[in-house]
């Protein structure tokens, strides 16, 4: 089981070194990391993140 949750970390820090050799010099050359579809989906997530926010701040 140890080695099982070793391997994920190895994993996940892999993806991170990934995404950090491609996706940080892109954006500082200007480019756009989504489509435009992928813009509007961040879009509508950060919308429902933000409503569900405040709705459980009023009922806690």
């Amino acid at each position: 089981m140890v080695v099982l949750v070793i391997l994920m970390l190895v994993v996940t820090v892999l993806a991170v070194a990934v995404v950090g050799v491609v996706a940080v010099p892109a954006h500082r050359r200007g480019r756009d990391l989504l489509t435009a579809k992928g813009e509007g989906v961040a879009r509508a997530a950060r919308r429902r993140a933000g409503a569900l926010g405040r709705t459980r701040a009023r009922t806690h």
